[in-house]
């Protein structure tokens, strides 16, 4: 096995393959309107944040207030990992 000859197939391979990468990424610049999609989680404004602050205030009170009509005030709610511990 030539092993100069294969890396000189590998190498000219790899230039191949960067070559179409760049021609499939310029005609996704060329579009309008269509642009390449973020991965992850999107960010939220301060005004969205401030309304999943409010929510969870009142879904723990609601919790709390169940929580005491069933005379388990004394306990914390369990979450999901706390079960799977037990």
């Amino acid at each position: 096995m030539d092993v100069f000859k294969t890396l000189r197939e590998l190498y000219a391979e790899k230039r191949r393959i960067d070559a179409a990468i760049a021609s499939l990424e310029n005609r996704l610049a060329k579009q309008p309107g269509k642009s390449v999609r973020r991965r992850g989680r999107s960010s939220m404004s301060a005004q969205e944040r401030q309304v999943v602050s409010q929510r969870m205030k009142l879904y723990w009170e609601g919790r709390r207030a169940h929580a005491r009509q069933n005379g388990t005030a004394s306990e914390a709610p369990r979450s999901i990992a706390d079960s799977a511990n037990s």
